[in-house]
């Protein structure tokens, strides 16, 4: 892996990273390169197939975007996301740990808990937050 300096040089390699081409503050395409087709069209394989599992992280990444985005897409940014993580593991030499399927949830309403404290902080409340016994 010392070949790559990053994951992010890894992904751009095979073909994952999506296109950034803006000008003007107008947003053009956003299309990913061709890369490695064989590399980038295995892990595209792999994540449709990593969308099928149940109870896992990669399962509601995919279905999260492709909600939003559409199936290729989502597929695009899952593949993306599994060769960030092989990228990591090679590199530091450690196993899988699987997050689950509500680690996105879960991190994002401690951050829309923080955000909102912050701002009431901002217009002079003082807030303190206790948790309630009912599950979300």
């Amino acid at each position: 892996m010392t070949q790559f300096p990053s994951a992010a040089h890894l992904c751009s390699w095979a073909g994952l990273a999506p296109g950034n081409n803006e000008s003007a503050g107008k947003r053009k395409s956003g299309k990913t390169r061709k890369g490695n087709q064989k590399l980038r069209s295995t892990l595209v394989e792999a994540a449709r197939a990593a969308a099928r599992s149940k109870h896992t992280y990669l399962s509601s990444q995919y279905h999260r975007i492709a909600a939003r985005r559409g199936a290729n897409r989502a597929a695009v940014a899952v593949a993306h996301s599994i060769l960030t993580i092989v990228y990591h593991l090679l590199k530091k030499k450690q196993t899988y740990i699987e997050l689950g399927p509500h680690y996105y949830e879960e991190r994002k309403r401690h951050q829309v808990a923080r955000q909102a404290i912050r701002k009431l902080e901002t217009l002079g409340f003082k807030v303190m937050v206790e948790p309630s016994n009912q599950t979300a």
